[in-house]
């Protein structure tokens, strides 16, 4: 189901408001000095970080305040440095592929959520390379599974591949590196290609695609990939590693990283839901604090993290609660999205409802390219 944009969501819940207060209260209680957007503008080198989540987490689980311990990075550490937006919608369908897709396209995508189709609309790396004149290398999406790896670049005539994002997906990188393990279940936690559709196979064959990234992007030999590999937990701390390695060696100006642990709730175990809420919220903070420690980014570095949409709430006989996505209601649509870095202000919290498909003009205005087939709107309080 696809929501119109201009259609209510109904009155909002006590659960909403009850946020609202705690994100005022925090961001009084941390006196931060803002930073001037017009500065920011005369920077030279700008960059953008994206973070993004499928299987969105409820308020219930993060941000209501029996939630907050689930999310103390993003609470205590990322809140006061951000412009905070608190009602984002997410008025298109459901599903994490065409959903994550439609906010780098600034359009509510149709097509099947399954079908692993590249988008119609030019995407936000297409719009960069291409009104910027950048080169391949500077703009790169790390995604979680081979669903997504048609995600860097649209079927636009007058864009496509050859203003397309570099994608690297951590998954297939491992089962190059590791075929062994992969084929006798070393790495099966790491592998597994979807939560929603467990049926998939994990992994792929070793390619000559991914073995060139490995040595010739992010200076890995498989071996010494593979070894990495054996001390991480998920597959989310497997794209967080390859993200850092690329920051460090290929520096691209733009950014895209989606997560996917969260989506583990699909199991129906809810302390395997929490571990994915927990471990999101270390690694968005980490990839901040990377951030700030590279003379690459440090200081010139603007990122933006949201979920794809929400969860079912528990009262909606209709779904499944935490476990699924697929009510349409309020609980499901609406997320939030932090904004951090030079020339955003902080410690503000913005009650108006905004759109999920907002992100891609607004990046576009920041940087200073055209976006001419987005359909989002620009967010003043970030440019």
């Amino acid at each position: 189901m696809i929501l119109p944009r201009n259609s209510s969501l109904g009155t909002l819940s006590p659960l909403v408001w009850s946020r609202r207060e705690f994100l005022r209260s925090a961001i009084a209680c941390a006196a931060v000095p803002s930073l001037s957007t017009r500065a920011f503008a005369a920077a030279a080198g700008r960059k953008v970080v994206i973070v993004t989540f499928g299987g969105g987490a409820r308020d219930e689980e993060t941000f209501a305040p029996y939630g907050q311990e689930n999310i103390p990075n993003l609470i205590k550490t990322l809140l006061p440095q951000s412009t905070f937006f608190g009602q984002v919608i997410n008025h298109g369908i459901l599903g994490h592929y065409v959903a994550t897709t439609s906010i780098a396209t600034g359009v509510y995508e149709t097509f099947n959520n399954f079908s692993g189709v590249a988008p119609p609309h030019p995407t936000l790396f297409e719009y960069y390379r291409k009104g910027l004149k950048r080169p391949t290398n500077d703009a790169w999406l790390i995604s979680p599974s081979s669903g997504f790896r048609n995600m860097g670049c649209s079927t636009d005539r007058h864009f496509g591949s050859r203003y397309g994002a570099g994608v690297l997906l951590p998954k297939l990188l491992l089962s190059a590196a590791a075929p062994g393990h992969s084929n006798n279940g070393g790495f099966d936690d790491l592998l597994r290609e979807t939560y929603e559709e467990p049926h998939l196979a994990a992994g792929s064959p070793a390619t000559e695609v991914q073995l060139e990234q490995l040595e010739t992007i992010l200076h890995f030999s498989p071996d010494d990939f593979a070894h990495h590999a054996l001390s991480m937990e998920s597959a989310d701390q497997l794209s967080v590693f390859v993200a850092r390695q690329l920051m460090t060696k290929a520096a691209p100006s733009l950014l895209w990283i989606t997560l996917h642990d969260i989506d583990i709730a699909h199991s129906g175990a809810y302390s395997l839901y929490i571990d994915g809420i927990q471990r999101t919220d270390r690694l968005c903070t980490e990839i901040w604090n990377h951030i700030q420690s590279s003379p690459e980014y440090a200081g010139k570095t603007t990122m933006f993290i949201l979920p794809d949409f929400g969860r079912d709430a528990d009262a909606n006989p209709a779904g499944n609660g935490f476990q699924h996505h697929r009510t349409g209601d309020r609980a499901s649509r609406t997320s939030w999205m932090m904004a951090l870095g030079p020339g955003v202000r902080q410690n503000v919290f913005i009650e108006r409802a905004v759109d999920s498909i907002d992100l891609v003009p607004t990046i576009g205005r920041l940087l200073g390219f055209p976006t001419p087939f987005a359909q989002g709107s620009v967010l003043p309080e970030v440019v």
